[in-house]
């Protein structure tokens, strides 16, 4: 009798269980009678606002406006005219018939189905339609955003954004067709903080399918929420500046807050423009075929030989590891001479202390010193030497991606012992057959970005911060990423002989052998380091880095120019109008201002140009 109790008391538990819960679902939540009356029901969409992304100074860099994209329910549609709706929205006749035409032959498939017929239009073109709606059964507008820029610089890195293709939807399923994602640059790299959350209305069909009202008065209609705003490290009015500077020229500018790892500017040239960005979809084929690349972005993707300003990463890790101080002098005879080799050097006096070496940029003296690392009796044979190098070195940033909040960057380049042995055979290979590393030349390959970050690092006399392109993210711990130091390594007092090699460069009198003279300003102590890299493909390119001030540094420059010969002759001057922008607000350098602005380098570089 027990047992027959309780089997009676668990299936009455059981069945007011159901009860309740069918009364829940049928009653109470709304929901589940929204779901089950899809047929009856539309969902028109509302799609929020992307969050706008501004400057440190707050200048709106990336806004709004509202455009309108025209949808049709095929299964609602009844004759309209269509040369007037086809001059409403100045759209192809030929191109509407065609759409036309495959919803009535697919109108069993389609169902209720709603699509997007014309996609972003302006508010004048929907201003007319919304007069004349009625005209159009089956067609309704919905409200979307899009991009603008105000600040006529900066395409290269604010990237675009685009309808998500099928590709994208399968990897990301809360993205839906019609939906605009991020492309490349910010808005691809912060998407998920600027595309917002979609809302939607829901509204009632008749018995004839005809859209009567919204249902229940719209309380169950589901409001979008904008994305969030973005504050971005750019100062606006430098970027827009070196967009300008780079003018007619092939390469790049990055500028670095050492403090902080903020960048400042970022150009890439030729790079894209806003106008570009505003008409992507019109634009991409021409510029996906431009022979210059301005969808490349130079600054993050290029790794060059850093040439010279490499030299002041050798000095450091070699006073670390104690084969050289400062007063270690060597001697230079127009190059550094070894069995069956020369490595060539410009004429200066010699012998040279270290920061003379790095004022002068002498060649031979650092195959001297990268000669002393490789015989390190502590890391024999060459190969231990060799990797110990590329361990110190990559403590600098270069040879790995630094982390930036950039997509697309690039890790640069540092050969391996494995790349030696298989080029020369292992064990056969010593310091003379990878010479060029002293230099900066030869296997070395290194961005803009992290030359510029080597800058920082001497600035920092230590370390750096990773590169970031966004002050305040509202992603907590992405924040978080870029507020770490990142110690090289190196201790404090290595840097001294560096910097002030470095400040001789710039601000040693005419004359005495300063490479950086051109980068020289009165009232700010740049400290600065040239490099020449050799290029397969044409001139040399110019090169160089520097921080300002030398005490307290507030800004940390690369310049990196495509076939543009020596670096004091042309990115020295760059990079130092740069400084003065940033520092004083204001270029009182007009005459070097305009040497600059009125260089065509770019006729330098060779191109391959479809036929």
């Amino acid at each position: 009798m027990d047992k027959k109790v309780f089997l009676i008391s668990g299936i009455v538990i059981v069945a007011l269980c159901l009860a309740a819960r069918l009364f829940y679902l049928q009653i109470i939540d709304e929901r589940y009678k929204v779901n089950a009356n899809n047929n009856a029901l539309l969902y028109q969409t509302k799609y929020p606002a992307r969050g706008e992304i501004k400057d440190r100074n707050g200048n709106t860099l990336v806004g709004n406006k509202t455009t309108y994209d025209i949808m049709v329910t095929p299964i609602d549609l009844q004759e309209f005219d269509t040369v007037d709706f086809c001059a409403t929205f100045r759209v192809d006749i030929d191109n509407v018939r065609k759409k036309l035409k495959y919803y009535r032959e697919n109108r069993r498939k389609i169902g209720y189905q709603t699509f997007t017929f014309i996609k972003q239009v302006p508010s004048e073109y929907y201003s007319h339609f919304a007069e004349k709606a009625y005209k159009f059964p089956g067609f309704y507008a919905i409200s979307r955003t899009a991009r603008v820029y105000p600040y006529e610089a900066g395409a290269s890195l604010y990237g675009y954004i685009n309808e998500a293709d099928s590709a994208y939807l399968a990897n990301n399923p809360e993205y839906r067709r019609g939906d605009y994602v991020g492309i490349t640059g910010i808005e691809r790299s912060y998407e998920d903080v600027l595309r917002g959350k979609k809302g939607y209305n829901i509204m009632v069909r008749d018995v004839h399918n005809r859209i009567r009202q919204s249902f229940r008065n719209g309380e169950m209609d589901v409001e979008a929420e904008p994305g969030k705003d973005l504050i971005a490290s750019i100062d606006g009015p430098l970027q827009q500046y070196g967009e300008r500077l780079m003018a007619n020229k092939v390469g790049s500018i990055v500028a670095i807050e050492p403090s902080t790892g903020e960048i400042l500017a970022i150009v890439s040239a030729p790079g894209l423009t806003t106008e570009d960005l505003s008409n992507i979809r019109k634009e991409y084929g021409r510029l996906a075929t431009d022979p210059y690349k301005p969808m490349f972005n130079r600054a993050v993707m290029s790794a060059y030989p850093p040439g010279s300003v490499f030299k002041t990463v050798n000095a450091l890790v070699a006073q670390q590891m104690g084969v050289i101080t400062p007063e270690t002098r060597f001697s230079c005879s127009r190059g550094f001479y070894y069995a069956g080799g020369k490595m060539g050097c410009h004429g200066h006096r010699s012998p040279l202390n270290l920061k003379e070496s790095i004022m002068m940029s002498c060649n031979a003296y650092y195959a001297n010193v990268f000669r002393a690392m490789m015989k390190n009796p502590d890391h024999q044979p060459i190969g231990e030497a060799f990797d110990y190098w590329k361990e110190q070195v990559m403590k600098f940033g270069i040879g790995t991606k630094l982390g930036s909040d950039f997509p697309s960057e690039l890790q640069g380049n540092l050969p391996s012992t494995k790349n030696y042995d298989k080029i020369h055979g292992k064990g056969k290979w010593n310091a003379f057959n990878i010479l060029s590393l002293a230099i900066g030349q030869g296997e070395v390959g290194a961005t803009p970005l992290q030359i510029a970050n080597v800058a920082a690092i001497i600035a920092n006399r230590g370390y750096y911060i990773i590169p970031h392109l966004i002050k305040n993210a509202p992603d907590s711990l992405r924040r978080a990423k870029y507020t770490e130091k990142h110690w090289v390594g190196v201790d404090l007092q290595h840097f001294e002989p560096v910097i002030e090699g470095m400040y001789l460069s710039v601000n040693a009198p005419a004359g005495t052998g300063g490479t950086s003279r051109r980068a020289h300003m009165d009232d700010i102590d740049i400290c600065g380091k040239t490099g020449t890299a050799q290029n397969p493909h044409g001139r040399d390119n110019s090169v160089f880095m520097c921080f300002a001030p030398k005490d307290n540094p507030k800004i940390a420059v690369c310049v990196y120019l495509e076939n543009a010969g020596a670096g004091g002759t042309w990115a020295a001057p760059v990079a130092s109008l740069i400084v003065e922008k940033y520092l004083k607000g204001e270029v009182s350098r007009k005459e070097l201002e305009q040497y600059v602005e009125g260089a065509n380098l770019k006729a330098n570089v060779p191109v391959k140009r479809k036929k």
